[in-house]
């Protein structure tokens, strides 16, 4: 056994593919020490924060100031806030003005905003234009002014006494705050769902579902394609023909075909993880009771194993201890592939809005499949399902890896 061992971590593939599943496994159960909080808690009141730190606004205001000049800060200032929309809608002004649209180059933004100051006439009519687009320039004519505003900003409190506003403070453009003295401070790597929800600790909860459903339906397709693999080899004649029969069902129909209608007859409120898992595990043992079949045939006529038989021992035992053993580490490859086939199922069917419940624990098809109905991809917010994407590929890399690592092991034509 610790021959085996050292063997296989003599693989360099083996070797890789181990070290990036484990290091997700520790992370997925290490993280939730340190952040504790539910995978389905919704913190943010909007849609598809992009990542970052997050601080309390109003807590700033009373945090210890620092004057800070830096140069190109306003530029810089002027350049993040002005939107691409704003951007393209200032370009459509210009044209429509008689601007030549070769000289406008939107992502310079001073020299959009240099244009758009010689050109801009708040009491110019332009043809096609209706009232409701002359004011929405005017607006942004005055949201631009108020960029190039190097004066402070000033809060005030309402007097109840005078029901008038009162200068509380003022704040500079050259203050700035140390995000280490701010009491209220949130972080979001990966920042937020369609719902708010917090991505990061959202995909480490789906990655642990996606695991376990895939470990579930890799143990029951290979237990079932282990044990009728083995009847169908050993035993043969009106069992290998009645197995290979069902078999030849599950092959006519797509295995994921079969998936699809199976997961919509049980219905929503009935499909949990565990349950998803069992209907992929039931679904995909095909391929690994046909392999295991031809392996058992080709070990039944051994000397060892007609050796048992004269010797009077029974089908259970030759099966176990003369059969199986031979064929074992090949039993673990598939059960390895199967695995990961499990957690690409998962995906697919939560993709399409058939895999588990919403509402009670996150996959990675199902963040995906949330992605998709709310159009973070076409909007541009990246973090809600390339992460998960990654973690999809990383997973089904790093087995991929250790199956071909243990081939190259156990398969004496591969052996270096």
């Amino acid at each position: 056994m610790i021959h085996t061992l050292q063997q296989i971590f003599h693989s360099g593939k083996f070797k890789l593919g181990f070290a990036i599943f484990t290091s997700l496994l520790a992370f997925i159960f290490i993280y939730p020490i340190f952040i504790p909080e539910a995978p389905l808690a919704i913190l943010g009141q909007g849609t598809f924060f992009p990542p970052g730190i997050y601080v309390n606004v109003y807590d700033s205001l009373d945090t210890s100031k620092y004057i800070i000049n830096q140069e190109g800060a306003a530029k810089r200032r002027i350049a993040n806030k002005l939107s691409e929309d704003d951007r393209v809608a200032i370009k459509e002004y210009l044209v429509a003005a008689g601007v030549d649209e070769s000289r406008i180059d939107i992502t310079n933004t001073d020299e959009l905003l240099q244009q758009w100051k010689a050109t801009f006439d708040p009491k110019r009519s332009i043809k096609g234009f209706t009232n409701a687009k002359r004011n929405y320039y005017i607006r942004l004519n005055t949201a631009l002014q108020s960029l190039y505003s190097t004066g402070p900003a000033i809060i005030a409190v309402n007097d109840p006494e005078t029901n008038t506003l009162l200068e509380s403070k003022k704040v500079t453009v050259t203050e700035y705050v140390n995000v280490n003295e701010v009491p209220t401070v949130r972080i979001f790597p990966l920042g937020t769902d369609n719902f708010g929800r917090d991505m990061l600790t959202e995909l480490v909860a789906a990655t642990k579902t996606s695991l376990q459903i895939g470990f579930i339906a890799g143990l029951i397709a290979t237990l079932i394609g282990l044990t009728l693999g083995l009847l169908a080899g050993y035993i043969g004649g009106f069992v290998d023909d009645i197995i290979n029969f069902i078999s030849n069902l599950f092959i006519v129909i797509p295995p994921f075909v079969l998936l699809v209608l199976i997961s919509f007859s049980i219905g929503q409120e009935q499909r949990g993880a565990s349950t998803v898992a069992a209907v992929i595990g039931f679904t995909s043992w095909v391929w690994t009771a046909r392999a295991v079949r031809s392996q058992v045939i080709s070990l039944r006529n051994r000397d060892h194993v007609n050796l048992s038989k004269l010797s009077g021992h029974s089908i259970p035992h030759i099966i176990l201890t003369d059969i199986l053993p031979y064929i074992a580490s090949y039993v673990i490859m598939a059960m390895i592939l199967q695995i990961s086939s499990g957690i690409l199922a998962e995906a697919s069917l939560s993709i399409l809005g058939l895999g588990p419940k919403t509402t009670e624990v996150p996959t990675l098809g199902l963040m995906m499949n949330w992605a998709m109905i709310y159009q973070a991809q076409l909007q541009g917010n990246w973090w809600a399902y390339f992460p998960v994407l990654a973690v999809i590929a990383l997973i089904a890399f790093s087995m991929n890896l250790m199956n071909t690592g243990l081939d190259q092991v156990f398969n004496p034509s591969l052996r270096d």
